[in-house]
């Protein structure tokens, strides 16, 4: 059953995918200076399609414990960079 936009928008990985997307990508964010603003930024599958993050996340171990991280700190969000 697809779920819909506004179940998944209640979801923990939507959270973290929307946060990912306001720090790399809103100023004002206070935390912004740390990502968007050192020129970190989303893979470009990823920026408007929750839908293409979920199944990356999925396919790569995501649960709902464990959070997002970035393999090189100074490197973007995206799937080679990323690990749950």
């Amino acid at each position: 059953m697809e779920l819909t936009k506004t179940v998944k928008s209640k979801t923990r990985l939507y959270r973290i995918w929307q946060n990912i997307k306001n720090r790399c990508y809103n100023t004002n964010t206070s935390k912004y200076k740390y990502y968007g603003g050192r020129g970190i930024t989303m893979y470009k599958e990823w920026i408007n399609s929750f839908d293409s993050f979920s199944e990356w996340a999925i396919e790569n171990g995501y649960t709902s414990d464990l959070s997002i991280d970035r393999i090189n700190n100074d490197g973007n969000y995206e799937p080679n960079n990323c690990r749950w």
